[in-house]
């Protein structure tokens, strides 16, 4: 599926928000590579699960084709910076709901990237009867647990002891999601 691009100035930075297409693949590639070596909030280490630009390129057209499905890209001038990702199911039972992620180059945190992406992938689930966004975030990614409640997502569940990190110590896994329009 597809989302309208949009502009945005924040803290002296111009970026704008728009779908991945095909040619961003080699890019985004390179991008998630970087990421996961940057932080420790996401599941992987640079290099696992690797994904090459023609992974990518069909992720992104396994993406254009699904109508529960949406690959954002942030771009300075040609330049991505940072990218989120919905993933719906097929299954009746589970249409109703998508699985997010957010990742933003560690240079460019503190520019609203982040916030901004979350917002365009909730605005996209309202207009198109998305009712329930979940996602999971490291314990101590403090920003982003406080990100993801100013924007309507509950704790909803811990998982113990999910994640070993590169300290040798073990980490909660925090479960949220977010619902709109059903009672529950």
């Amino acid at each position: 599926m597809k989302a309208e691009k949009k502009e945005f100035y924040v803290k002296g930075v111009s970026y704008v928000i728009r779908t991945a297409v095909e040619s961003d693949a080699a890019s985004l590639s390179k991008l998630r590579f970087q990421i996961d070596g940057e932080t420790q909030n996401l599941d992987r280490e640079a290099g696992e699960a690797f994904l090459d630009e023609e992974d990518l390129k069909k992720v992104i057209r396994e993406d254009q084709e699904a109508e529960n499905h949406l690959f954002l890209v942030a771009d300075i001038a040609g330049m991505l910076v940072g990218f989120a990702r919905c993933e719906g199911n097929s299954l009746k039972r589970l249409s109703h709901k998508v699985v997010v992620g957010v990742c933003v180059k560690r240079d460019f945190w503190g520019c609203g990237i982040g916030r901004n992406l979350l917002s365009e992938i909730l605005n996209w689930a309202d207009l198109n009867g998305i009712k329930r966004v979940e996602l999971q975030v490291l314990e101590t990614n403090k920003r982003a647990i406080l990100l993801y409640m100013d924007n309507g997502f509950k704790v909803e569940g811990v998982l113990r002891c999910d994640k070993l990190l590169s300290d040798g110590k073990y980490y909660d896994t925090i479960v949220m999601g977010r619902t709109s329009g059903i009672a529950g």
